[in-house]
């Protein structure tokens, strides 16, 4: 995980005295002195490392309300929804090895909104597709994504509730990421008409309402998962969990890999057997293999599409990459 030092956390902030007293006990049983090195993780403003120089106990913190122009009462909201959904897919047996949720160690709405949770060691997926790519080490790859299979299919099979899902939510969040691409001038009004008419064309396939609701990470990205040995997986920033399609994750993951190819490896192909492998991995994860892979695959274009187009959106992206995401998004959503 890319860490960037920034200094020490001075003992005249609020901020140390919380650490000191009130999160380093549940990890170390000490409250003795404390100097608190901090670290910006993964180059975020919102996210940091704090160790201890004394006892080398370390936590990450979160900030909900720092860089981000949120109001302090919805700052607070998503702080609370990330505790609470850290505790509930924990009390759902996600802890230890294989399938690991970070534990929350304390959550305090009058520092910025703050979230302490535990630090986990190891890859992140986003730096191991990086990896593979430059190496060449395919079987990395296959063997992690069949971890991530495994790690995603209990997530969602341990929290279906037998009620369908909604498909008109998705379609809403498509309309949401067409709007704000006409925002920022990424398209003009044919081509969203375009986007829409595919997107009642999906709302119309029996099979989008077919299956029940899950628990949903909600932001599989590979920003949010790590990998330790053999078949650990690690969940991160679990604040965008919610009720809905299984695929909602798996489509996200393929379409994240179609991304790092697309852009790093230039090859939007070039993800294709590991999209293909990691569904077949997931698909394993029920009583009829086959049956379960047909209808994970029938789905998935759909999610892959919006995946791009959120991607898209973002204000990192060159024109040139932008339009390639956009006719790629267009492409997997032509596969009603």
């Amino acid at each position: 995980m890319c860490r960037t030092y920034l200094g020490r956390l001075p003992e005249s902030d609020p901020l140390h005295g919380y650490l000191r007293y009130d999160i380093q006990p549940q990890v170390n049983g000490s409250s003795g002195n404390a100097s608190y090195r901090v670290f910006r993780l993964n180059g975020s403003n919102d996210v940091y490392l704090y160790e201890d120089r004394w006892t080398g106990a370390k936590v990450v913190g979160k900030f909900f309300r720092s860089s981000r122009k949120r109001t302090m009462e919805k700052a607070v909201a998503l702080l609370m929804r990330e505790f609470d959904s850290l505790c509930r897919m924990r009390d759902y047996g996600l802890m230890g090895y294989p399938h690991h949720v970070v534990r929350p160690l304390g959550c305090n709405s009058w520092l910025n909104a703050l979230l302490v949770t535990e630090y986990c060691e190891g890859e992140l997926l986003s730096e191991l597709i990086l990896s593979v790519i430059k190496s060449g080490d395919k079987g990395r790859l296959y063997h992690k994504l069949t971890a991530l299979a495994y790690f995603l299919s209990a997530f969602h099979n341990r929290t279906a509730i037998g009620v369908g899902v909604d498909f008109d939510q998705d379609c809403a969040y498509m309309d949401r990421l067409i709007n704000r691409l006409l925002e920022i001038n990424a398209m003009g009004w044919a081509e969203a008409r375009e986007l829409y008419w595919l997107r009642d064309q999906w709302r119309n396939q029996p099979r989008m309402w077919a299956d029940q609701q899950v628990m949903v990470h909600g932001d599989a990205t590979p920003e949010n998962f790590m990998f330790g040995g053999g078949l650990s997986v690690v969940a991160l920033d679990l604040e965008r969990t919610k009720r809905a399609d299984r695929v909602f994750d798996t489509g996200r993951v393929a379409g994240e890999l179609k991304h790092f190819f697309m852009q790093t490896a230039g090859d939007k192909n070039a993800a294709d057997p590991f999209i293909g492998h990691f569904l077949w991995e997931y698909a394993c994860h029920f009583p009829d293999r086959e049956s379960a892979f047909r209808s994970i695959t029938g789905r998935t274009p759909f999610y892959m599409g919006i995946t791009l187009l959120r991607i898209a959106r973002n204000s990192w992206v060159k024109p040139d990459y932008l339009r390639r995401l956009i006719d790629e998004a267009k492409e997997c959503l032509r596969r009603f």
